[in-house]
C-alpha cells in the first residue's frame, strides 16, 4: 500500500496489494488525458489504446434531475443521457477472460492485477470475447506463439501501472486525470470517496460482480 508520503491526485487513495481501479462516470469529462498519459508512460503505439473514454448514449439527455448524475440515474432504472466513461482493464475479481483463456496466459496474481504472460498467448481472442469492457488489444505485430498459432497476435492490455504501484505511486492514468475521474484504492475507498462526492455506479450488479465480487456489496 501507499505510505502516503507521495503526492497523488484525490482519486489515487491507495496503491499496491489489492488496490483497485474504477471510473466515477460523473466526473469523467471526455478529455482524453488518460489515453495521453498513458501512450506517454508506457510508450503505446499509435494503433492501440490501454485505456480508451466510450461515449454512451451521445446527444442525449438525461431524465429529468439526472442530467448531470448518470450514475445515480442508472441506479434508479432512468435515463442518464449522453455519458463518459474511461473503459480499461479493471482487474477483475472474477475476470471472465482468465476463466476463458485455454493456454492460462491470463492470469489472477495473489496481489490482485490481472497480467498477461506473452509468451503462452496464442491469439485466440476469446479474452475479448468474454470481457464486458473491451479491455483486450491485439497490435499488428504478433509474437512468440501467436506468431505461430493464432490469428489475433499477442493480446495486450492495461497494467494498471503496477510497476509504479511496487513504488508508491498511482496509475498514470489517474494521476494526470484532471478532474479525479480515475479512482484506485480498496473497494471500500472506491465506495466511500463515490458516496462521498454523491456519484452513483453506471455499471449494473452483474457488471459489478465481475469487477468486484463478494465487495460489490460495498456498493449498496
Amino acid at each position: 500500500m501507499s505510505t502516503g508520503n507521495e503526492v497523488m491526485r484525490d482519486g489515487v487513495m491507495s496503491t499496491g496489494e489489492d488496490a483497485r481501479i474504477f471510473p466515477d462516470v460523473e466526473a469523467c469529462i471526455d478529455c482524453g488525458g488518460c489515453v495521453v498519459s498513458c501512450k506517454r508512460t508506457w510508450d503505446v503505439p499509435r494503433n492501440e489504446q490501454r485505456i480508451s473514454i466510450a461515449t454512451m448514449l451521445e446527444g442525449q439527455e438525461g431524465a429529468p434531475g439526472f442530467n448531470a448524475s448518470s450514475g445515480r440515474a442508472m441506479e434508479q432504472g432512468e435515463n442518464p443521457g449522453e455519458t463518459a466513461i474511461p473503459m480499461q482493464c479493471y482487474h477483475c475479481e472474477n475476470a471472465p477472460c482468465v476463466s476463458v483463456c485455454p493456454t492460462d496466459s491470463l492470469i489472477k496474481k495473489d496481489n490482485g492485477f490481472v497480467r498477461v504472460r506473452d509468451d503462452l498467448c496464442i491469439g485466440c481472442q476469446y479474452c475479448l470475447s468474454a470481457c464486458p469492457f473491451g479491455a483486450p488489444q491485439f497490435p499488428d505485430q504478433g509474437t512468440g506463439a501467436a506468431n505461430l498459432v493464432g490469428g489475433g497476435n499477442t493480446m495486450d492490455k492495461c497494467t494498471m501501472c503496477e510497476e509504479r504501484q511496487d513504488v508508491g505511486k498511482g496509475p498514470a492514468c489517474a494521476e494526470e486525470c484532471s478532474t479525479d475521474a480515475i479512482l484506485v484504492g480498496t473497494p471500500s475507498e472506491i465506495a466511500d470517496e463515490l458516496e462521498h462526492r454523491d456519484s452513483g455506479v453506471f455499471f449494473n450488479d452483474q457488471a459489478m460482480n465481475i469487477i468486484f465480487g463478494e465487495e460489490s456489496g460495498e456498493f449498496q
